[in-house]
């Protein structure tokens, strides 16, 4: 049985993002912003951080899933990305 899909967005204008599994979705986008209430991640940082979080059983690209959801939550207000070098992450006070 085919998963549902769930269309990502993109931030930046005119920009469109890939549908993925929103099962996959939902598991990525919790273990991001679990991680980003205790650090302020690089992206390499982001990414293996939530290796960590999210079951072993995860069956894909672990870096294409956080890019893809990351500028998901970017685009939807959830994170940004701090104006420093190296570029990092961090929630968005709601």
């Amino acid at each position: 049985m085919e998963s549902e899909l769930f269309q990502t967005l993109h931030p930046k204008e005119g920009k469109k993002n890939k549908p993925i599994s929103l099962e996959r979705y939902e598991l990525v986008k919790s273990a991001i912003l679990e991680l980003l209430t205790t650090v302020e991640p690089t992206y390499s940082e982001m990414a293996d951080g939530i290796k960590d979080i999210l079951p072993t059983s995860f069956d894909g690209s672990i870096r294409w899933y956080t890019e893809t959801v990351s500028l998901d939550l970017e685009a939807r207000g959830l994170i940004e990305r701090m104006e420093t070098r190296p570029q990092r992450y961090r929630l968005i006070k709601q």
